[in-house]
């Protein structure tokens, strides 16, 4: 005797509804062309049945497969988690599920993930690329139909739109203020000098120092807690040493104020400080961490509802990159965020 199947089966649910097959696949895919009531009494059944989709089956009849992929170059970033929540939003309201793999920053690492989820027929792909002249990796995406954006960080010459905060303006408006604040000798503290958000961000600062006729002092040297106290030690207990330092990130800056602490370098009396990038204590500490805020959340989910516009709307999506199928690039303003630890008096008495 021939064990029946514990699935109910697209055939089972036409069966059980009295209509036929083709009429149970529009309802799955939208009820379009279907009556209200037979629409509910499909429904109905399903529900009744327990009747799931074959996916596998969907993907080789070339339907979408409601994936997304998404490479982030870390999950203990919180950065980048926020991303993906935001992102994971937008995904769920399309009926869409988002998987994650992470790259490390290492290209090579991120070629295996975007070749794995290729091969798995993701629909889409959102990510952080580990190099932006990556070239190798641009002609691969403007060869392949998957739909792609990224997000933090753009890929040059390349069809794939990004979404990007506006790293150059954002640095240079917190050395601005620093100067403002009567700073001559700003040291700018932090590394991964190959990434684009840091190559702008120093790009800010020097253009900032240059204005004000001041020198500008790069330090990309850190790289954890020891190399930021063996950098802050160097300049700080030198002849000529810095009165105010910007972060060019959030590590960089909670770091620096490990070490002030370590060394009792009394902020903002001795040195002032404003970091790149909020983080959780920032506003909790003493004294409070002025900030450049990104807008995180906005980010993941504009790169998002962009790839989504792709899928939904490919044609409308050529269309607006004009003749030359250029993509959109999309840059997002930072804020300020002032607290203490620039010199400002904000919430004290």
């Amino acid at each position: 005797m021939k064990k029946q199947s514990s699935h109910a089966t697209l055939t089972d649910v036409a069966r059980a509804a009295g209509v036929g097959t083709t009429t149970v696949s529009r309802v799955i895919n939208g009820g379009e062309r279907v009556s209200q009531e037979t629409l509910a009494r499909v429904q109905a059944v399903i529900e009744e049945l327990g009747y799931q989709p074959n996916q596998a089956a969907r993907i080789l009849k070339g339907e979408r497969t409601r994936t997304i992929g998404l490479i982030v170059p870390s999950i203990a970033d919180p950065f980048f988690s926020i991303v993906a929540e935001a992102a994971q939003e937008i995904a769920r309201a399309h009926e869409s599920l988002l998987i994650l793999t992470v790259s490390n920053n290492d290209p090579t690492v991120e070629l295996e993930n975007l070749n794995v989820l290729t091969r798995h027929r993701t629909d889409g792909l959102l990510f952080a690329p580990a190099h932006s002249e990556n070239r190798s990796l641009a002609n691969m995406l403007d060869k392949l139909s998957t739909p792609s954006v990224t997000f933090d960080r753009p890929l040059y010459d390349s069809a794939v739109p990004s979404v990007v905060s506006n790293n150059y303006k954002g640095a240079k408006d917190a050395t601005q203020h620093l100067i403002m604040h009567g700073c001559k000798r700003i040291l700018c503290l932090g590394g991964e000098i190959d990434l684009y958000t840091i190559k702008e961000r120093i790009r800010g600062y020097k253009e900032a120092v240059k204005q004000a006729r001041l020198d500008a002092i790069v330090d990309t040297s850190i790289r954890d807690y020891e190399s930021a106290k063996a950098a802050i030690e160097s300049h700080f207990y030198s002849s000529n040493p810095p009165d105010a330092v910007f972060g060019l990130k959030n590590l960089a800056t909670i770091y620096a104020c490990e070490v002030f602490q370590k060394l009792n370098i009394n902020v903002p009396k001795k040195v002032a400080l404003v970091g790149f990038d909020d983080f959780e204590l920032a506003a909790t500490l003493r004294p409070s961490i002025s900030v450049v805020r990104q807008p995180i959340v906005d980010i993941g989910r504009i790169a998002a509802e962009l790839l989504f516009n792709q899928l939904l709307n490919p044609k409308r999506a050529k269309q607006s990159y004009g003749d030359q199928a250029k993509p959109q690039h999309i840059k997002l303003e930072t804020q300020l965020v002032l607290r203490n630890s620039c010199g400002c008096k904000i919430g004290t008495n």
